[in-house]
């Protein structure tokens, strides 16, 4: 796995939107770029970054709402976001916390100390990623592993219940055992084939969660090289 990453620069002072495209994009990121709070949300809708720089003081919306309307939606509230600000007051760095900010950067900053803050945002957030892949897989494995109890119990169920029939069974009550025989068997055909059924899905759902798993020392060694990519 080799993907060049995408940043999303957002900041209203033109000289530091050009300084951040020309230095990221020697670096091997995909950079985009917008000079306001709402021409960032719509940046982001087209261009699905991995990471937002995103400027507080600005025109038209401020970084804090820019934060809180991506935050507070589900299809983008886990894109990471590293805030920029000419303020140095705690509270201010604080709220920007609380509202989901990654980090935190105070200007005039420094693009060495910049450049190590994405690194370690964008390997926090491969690292998350994973975490939640692995979730999800024993998730899986929790189900399967329910289902098959379940399978088996209504298998044993149905076992005891013709043994007690065969233990009262007398030549009048055959056509009864009969037909009980007949509706267990049916019953048990059917649980077969559910959990036959789910074991498939489980096993394609596995293999599909697998693809997206990367190990977590592929992972340290392609977090390390995220400020030295190449330029393709």
């Amino acid at each position: 796995m080799n993907t060049r990453k995408k940043i999303l620069i957002v900041d209203d002072e033109q000289l530091n939107l050009e300084f951040f495209e020309v230095m990221l994009s020697k670096l091997g990121f995909i950079v985009e770029k917008a000079e306001d709070g709402l021409e960032a949300l719509e940046k982001v809708k087209r261009f699905s970054p991995d990471l937002i720089l995103l400027d507080n003081i600005m025109p038209r919306m401020s970084g804090w709402e820019v934060t809180k309307t991506l935050k507070g939606d589900p299809k983008y509230r886990d894109i990471p976001i590293i805030m920029f600000s000419a303020l140095d007051d705690v509270k201010d760095k604080v709220e920007g916390f609380e509202l989901g900010v990654e980090d935190y950067i105070t200007k005039p900053f420094n693009f060495s100390e910049v450049l190590a803050r994405i690194r370690v945002v964008l390997r926090n957030r491969e690292l998350f990623t994973q975490i939640a892949v692995r979730e999800s897989r024993l998730d899986l494995a929790e189900e399967l592993n329910e289902d098959i109890k379940n399978s088996l119990a209504n298998f044993v169920s149905s076992i005891d219940d013709l043994d007690s029939a065969i233990a009262q069974a007398d030549k009048d009550t055959l056509p009864r055992l009969a037909g009980l025989i007949t509706e267990k068997t049916q019953e048990v055909r059917k649980h077969i084939a559910e959990l036959d059924a789910r074991l498939e899905k489980t096993v394609t759902e596995w293999e599909d969660l697998k693809k997206n798993e990367i190990g977590l020392s592929v992972l340290e060694k392609e977090s390390r090289s995220f400020p030295r990519q190449e330029q393709e």
